[in-house]
């Protein structure tokens, strides 16, 4: 999942002076791509990636000239050669990578701060930077979220072209890069929040569905009509714990089609009543856990309808629940990536 969720939060919750590392351009292959940032504060602490480690140290003996300086700046690393001799540069990975590092100033900071509640919000936000020799301008940035507000630093005009983008970005597939729009060069930079994950079911196979997909940057939400089950002691790793009966937790879950659903109660009818209830709702994902014959019989007419998971999950010969778990997670990645996923799951 992307990066930027931790690294957003680390600068906001610091008053540490550092730098921001952004890969703006990728050539060839790289471990990361376009958007992935990392945050390297005044002490030389890390936070993201924007290599597997091999770049990292080398950035971070840079990010105190830049920091330093009060500039911007654009380094370029040839990672093409497998010799080890330029900084642990020469990496093999046949491709070039170009970072946009940025001091974080009290502006950027706050703007910054800005873009993480407009996430929490679950509100989509896109950094426009103008780019060629305005590139190192401390104060050629702007924000644009998703309900129309604007924020920044800039004193430029941006092409309505380019305003237009975030009207007409499909959900998560966005590409972060640099663009032309009538004849201006500009970096974009796409925030999105993060995946919700909704778990219907709190049963022991939960659990490491709920971890996982923690760590791989969903925001969790477990719901179930039994207290005693859907709790924190029981289920420690969720974000949000809901109790109630489908018929009552759903409306107060305001689902959008942003969101991933999986149906795991082992209930029959219960699961019935949440396929019925969840027919009509805009919905990335929905996964169903059991064999794809038992969830045909959740429908009126015995026909699983387009967009139903089952059997959920990658089919990896999974055993157990937490080889069940990762296949469930893979097959949401996949979907994420707008990847078609293979036939087959967890039977």
């Amino acid at each position: 999942m992307e990066n930027y969720h931790t690294v957003l939060e680390a600068i906001t919750s610091s008053q540490k002076q550092g730098i921001l590392a952004i890969i703006v351009h990728v050539e060839g292959s790289a471990y990361q791509k376009e958007g992935a940032c990392m945050w390297i504060d005044e002490e030389g602490y890390i936070t993201g990636l924007i290599s597997g480690g091999c770049l990292e140290e080398t950035l971070s003996i840079q990010a105190q000239e830049i920091w330093q300086s009060q500039r911007p700046t654009i380094v370029t690393f040839d990672l093409k050669q497998e010799d080890d001799l330029s900084w642990g540069q020469g990496v093999g990975c046949n491709g070039t990578i170009h970072l946009l590092l940025l001091p974080i100033t009290e502006q950027l900071r706050a703007d910054l701060l800005t873009v993480k509640r407009h996430l929490e919000q679950n509100q989509h936000v896109l950094m426009v930077k103008k780019w060629g020799e305005a590139a190192t301008d401390e104060n050629s940035w702007l924000f644009l979220a998703e309900n129309g507000q604007r924020w920044g630093n800039v004193e430029y005009e941006i092409p309505a072209d380019l305003l237009n983008q975030r009207h007409a970005v499909g959900t998560f597939q966005t590409k972060n890069g640099i663009f032309t729009i009538s004849g201006a060069s500009f970096y974009l930079q796409h925030f999105w929040p993060k995946p919700r994950l909704i778990i219907f079911g709190a049963n022991h196979d939960v659990k490491p569905l709920v971890s996982f997909a923690k760590q791989t940057g969903f925001s969790v939400t477990v719901v179930d009509w039994r207290p005693a089950l859907c709790c924190p002691e029981q289920i420690p790793d969720a974000d949000q714990w809901m109790v109630g009966f489908p018929k009552e937790a759903i409306p107060q879950l305001r689902l959008c089609e942003r969101d991933f659903v999986v149906i795991m109660t082992h209930q029959f009818q219960r699961d019935q009543e949440l396929v019925s209830l969840l027919s009509q709702q805009p919905l990335f994902y929905c996964g169903i856990l059991g064999p794809k014959r038992r969830t045909a019989r959740l429908f009126p007419d015995f026909s699983i309808p387009d967009g139903i998971h089952s059997p959920i999950g990658l089919s990896i010969g999974a055993r157990g629940p937490e080889e069940i778990a990762i296949s469930i997670l893979a097959e949401m990645i996949h979907v994420l990536r707008k990847q078609p996923s293979p036939e087959g799951g967890i039977r």
